[in-house]
């Protein structure tokens, strides 16, 4: 295999991180408990039919279910590897979307988070914080253990799960870290395929390479694998094509496989497992794009100019202008294909923001303190179905995709199963992508930091949690703004159990003074 660039980038990244690239030993007491965390990249929960996904169909009827499991919002891979990974939200993390904005890095243009590349440049810029809370690496590494992450999917994803490395290791086809594991990598599992859709060769080659180095007797505490499918094949070819579905056949074939693999090595019953995944999926069916709208309406000069910066959904506003941020607010909200709109709050701990007729980014988790934007805009959706009967639909462009804010990108499933969860249970609490490291580290008897900001998931766990969880409690924000075309309308729905909550989804409404509509 060609030496891979990345490798070089990454010395000085370790450095900065204060990682070192040597690998620690594994914990001796091989007979002790590990865990699994398999992410299944853009899986619905109804895919998981006996018809489409038997192997996780099964394997969820056994264990637990969390029925009210949340995507970390905004709803896009980047945002949920680095949530799940720490434990915390955006606004304690500081990985804002797929494509954030450091000025220092780039002055008029977002940073695409799926490149590790990129996210190196970011650490190197903020002197080692490319993620500001300890991740579950760090935190094991104190603890004498390991994290070994395994993906076919995109570098920046598989970098963000364990971004210092931290005594374990990163597999992924573009990415192998510490790079003196390549060579054996390369040897032991064969060179890395190409990708495709679906990624049948690259999801082959992670799921071989997690058997052999995490199922083997010094193999570390804690693995997870992260299949790039059904995510990939859906984007380009749609909600339940033919496509999409033979590449979730695919992903669970090769869990199969991994059940398999622990069965015969006797190592079923020494594993805890827990899948999930880092969002849901909608049709697309919009024509605007963000950037050439602002700039047909002069709210831009061009693409590369500095005035306004987009990236992704956020808007960068150039000096934070709040003239500038109140126009920008106004003209989106005449505009039928948007969404939600969040802006700083109008007070500490507001839920609503300063511009009339927006939420602030406390009410979402999303108030990073120095990454933060301006203005964040989520395009409107509904529940219409698409040609093979899935519903939800949104006014992003493309064919189908994530980010949003319906209860489709952001109701995702969770099922666990192993010696340290119940059996054939189905939970009723609100949980989110941040609350699997705290449960993890509480089966092992790892302390949960205490500014974590999720919890141990005591109600799916075989041994009593104290003090229990609460129950649930439903919270309904809203806000509207009135216009000389008539009225925007905003509402937040929330669920919470105890000082936890999760966004379940946002609702827009325009009341019309006149049929001129824009």
């Amino acid at each position: 295999m060609p030496a891979n660039p990345l490798k070089y980038l990454f010395t000085a990244f370790l450095c900065l991180a204060g990682s070192a690239v040597t690998a620690q030993p594994a914990a001796k007491d091989t007979a002790g408990l590990r865990t699994l965390i398999v992410m299944f990249d853009g899986l619905r929960p109804d895919y998981i039919t006996p018809q489409h996904m038997p192997r996780l169909h099964a394997f969820g009827k056994k264990g637990s279910y969390g029925k009210h499991n949340h995507s970390v919002f905004p709803t896009v891979t980047r945002v949920n590897s680095a949530s799940y990974a720490t434990g915390s939200y955006p606004s304690r993390h500081g990985l804002l979307g797929n494509t954030v904005y450091f000025p220092q890095v780039d002055a008029t243009k977002g940073l695409n988070t799926g490149e590790a590349a990129e996210l190196m440049r970011i650490s190197e810029a903020t002197s080692g914080k490319l993620l500001m809370t300890p991740s579950l690496g760090e935190i094991l590494q104190s603890a004498g253990h390991r994290l070994m992450v395994f993906s076919s999917g995109s570098t920046g994803q598989a970098l963000l799960q364990n971004h210092k490395v931290s005594g374990g290791a990163v597999v992924n086809p573009d990415l192998i870290l510490p790079a003196s594991l390549e060579p054996e990598i390369v040897r032991e599992i064969g060179p890395p395929p190409a990708a495709a859709k679906p990624n049948t060769a690259r999801h082959k080659w992670v799921t071989d390479a997690f058997c052999r180095y995490s199922l083997a007797p010094d193999g570390p505490l804690v693995s997870a694998i992260w299949f790039s499918d059904p995510d990939a094949t859906a984007h380009a070819e749609g909600i339940g094509s033919p496509k999409a579905m033979e590449s979730i056949r695919i992903v669970d074939q090769q869990f199969g496989r991994i059940l398999d693999s622990l069965g015969s090595r006797g190592l079923a019953g020494a594993f805890n497992i827990i899948v999930s995944t880092d969002h849901g999926f909608v049709t697309d069916a919009g024509k605007e794009n963000l950037t050439d709208f602002l700039i047909r309406e002069g709210l831009k000069k061009d693409r590369e100019s500095g005035d306004v910066v987009v990236a992704g959904g956020a808007l960068y506003v150039k000096d934070h202008d709040e003239s500038v941020i109140r126009k920008i607010v106004s003209l989106l909200q005449a505009q039928e294909w948007v969404g939600a709109l969040f802006t700083r709050s109008a007070k500490p701990g507001a839920m609503k923001g300063f511009a009339e007729g927006t939420l602030s980014f406390e009410s979402i988790h999303w108030n990073n303190a120095g990454r933060t934007a301006d203005i964040l805009v989520v395009e409107d959706w509904d529940d219409r179905r698409n040609a093979f009967g899935y519903a939800g639909t949104s006014f992003a462009r493309g064919i189908a995709g994530h980010g949003g804010s319906s209860p489709y990108e952001i109701h995702i499933p969770l099922l666990a199963s192993g010696p340290g969860f119940k059996k054939a249970f189905e939970g009723n609490l609100p949980t989110s992508n941040v609350d699997i490291v705290p449960t993890i580290l509480h089966l092992h008897k790892i302390a949960v930091p205490p500014d974590m900001d999720g919890r141990v998931m005591g109600e799916l766990l075989a041994e009593p949690v104290h003090p229990p969880a609460e129950g649930v409690k439903k919270e309904t924000i809203k806000t509207s703004a009135k216009h000389a075309w008539g009225t925007y309308n905003l509402v937040l729905e929330r669920s919470a159990t105890g000082k936890h909550y999760y966004v379940d989804l946002t609702r827009v409404t325009r009341s019309f003074h006149t049929a001129d509509r824009k």
